[in-house]
């Protein structure tokens, strides 16, 4: 094997190692709760599984597709560089650069294009999706008007970072992801989030009620709490916590707010508010400033093995090499920043379970997310381990049940009626 190759796996090894000692160090200190051994068939029904597997199956083929397209089109663009953009390179560095992670990323969205158009084919099918054609058209198009810009900076900082430390380009570059996902974090609600949904204050009523009770009863300032029109595009439900400091806040889908009990929301809003209390988005950052260094240098390491040599003197021939070898150094630590999710997310459950004192809703909720997202109740382990950014369906509703146990409160019994 190269010398250049080993160095690269050597690197990747120790991205994956630095990323698991930064989850040891970050994952939460309190104990879970330890699901209880609950009958699955008792809770969701035969049906909903089936209906589950048969979309999100071919959803995750259509994804590892995608992925594989995207490696087979950066090997073939590292290996063969644009005549014309190597041309410009030569003459102007940082433009030649620009030009070429704005192509890149059209490159990309095109031949996305059609695997994306089955995935939205399939969920308009089953129900997931309400968006026609014309409005999916116009995301794309929104979406790529922001992307391609975005990554025409991001090919220009590259080449920036590549002129002034060729060898060394890594460890400003993980000072500068980190940087800038901060500043993505604190930005993205106010400026780029309204551009693609419509958010609205949450209105004085009982919900507004619930929301600012469960907060003082958690000691928690959750900031403003968001009304996203998600109607727009899915019947899914969902919440989630987002922005730092002064753009800090909480926001609920509608397909939530309407379609759920009182009760259901409550325990959900008691969940995002756990993220809050524990500073959950501050703790992904922190994951991301302690594991970037070495990934990015393992990403450089594999940009030169690729290369066959040191990287090339232009930083537009090297952008798609570059690309494909943080896709591999990400896939390499995903599986490890998951774990870090969902220990989170188990932590959150326990203390919405802590602060209401009531798991029925917690079941109930989970029991209807998996009918009406159509989510795997029970996915593979090997699937969680992978790709999981939270526990099963079928895990957190054997957590419910194990709370209830201990703390001696009665649950009607498991029954697809009670659905």
């Amino acid at each position: 094997m190269p010398r250049a190759s080993v160095t690269a796996s050597l690197a990747l090894l120790g991205a994956v190692a630095t990323a698991e000692a930064a989850v040891l160090l970050l994952r939460p200190r309190e104990r879970a709760v330890t699901p209880a051994k609950v009958d699955r068939e008792a809770y969701f029904s035969a049906a909903d599984v089936r209906r589950a597997r048969a979309y999100r199956r071919p959803q995750l083929v259509l994804a590892l597709a995608d992925s594989a397209l995207a490696a087979t089109i950066l090997v073939r663009l590292a290996r063969r560089p644009a005549p014309a953009l190597i041309k410009l390179s030569q003459r102007r560095t940082l433009l030649g650069a620009a030009g070429a992670g704005a192509g890149l990323s059209l490159t990309m969205t095109a031949a996305s294009l059609p695997l994306a158009a089955i995935g939205h084919a399939r969920a308009v099918r089953v129900g997931l999706a309400t968006q026609r054609w014309p409005g999916w058209l116009a995301d794309l198009a929104r979406s790529t008007a922001i992307a391609t810009p975005l990554a025409g900076a991001g090919g220009a900082l590259l080449a920036a970072l590549m002129g002034r430390w060729p060898a060394r380009w890594w460890l400003p570059g993980a000072v500068a992801a980190t940087a800038i996902s901060s500043g993505f974090m604190v930005l993205g609600p106010v400026l780029l989030d309204p551009v693609f949904n419509n958010f609205t204050p949450l209105e004085p009523g009982p919900l507004r009620d619930d929301v600012i009770d469960l907060a003082a009863r958690a000691g928690v300032r959750v900031g403003e709490v968001f009304e996203v029109d998600a109607s727009r595009r899915t019947t899914g439900a969902n919440a989630y916590v987002t922005g730092l400091g002064p753009t800090k806040r909480v926001v609920l889908f509608d397909t939530l707010i309407e379609r759920f009990s009182p009760a259901e929301t409550r325990i959900v809003i008691a969940h995002e508010l756990a993220h809050v209390r524990h500073r959950d988005v501050q703790r992904g950052l922190a994951l991301l400033a302690l594991a970037a260094p070495a990934a990015l240098h393992a990403a450089q390491r594999l940009t030169e093995a690729l290369a066959g040599s040191a990287p090339h003197p232009s930083a537009a021939e090297s952008l798609p090499a570059v690309v494909l070898a943080l896709g591999a150094a990400m896939a390499a630590v995903g599986p490890v920043s998951s774990q870090l999710s969902r220990a989170i997310e188990r932590r959150a459950d326990a203390f919405a379970l802590e602060l209401t004192r009531d798991p029925a809703p917690l079941i109930a909720f989970e029991r209807r997310i998996v009918s009406q997202n159509l989510a795997d109740p029970q996915p593979p382990r090997w699937l969680t381990a992978l790709i999981g950014s939270h526990p099963p369906a079928f895990e957190r509703v054997g957590a419910a049940v194990a709370f209830a146990q201990r703390e001696g409160i009665a649950l009607a019994r498991a029954g697809h009626e009670n659905v």
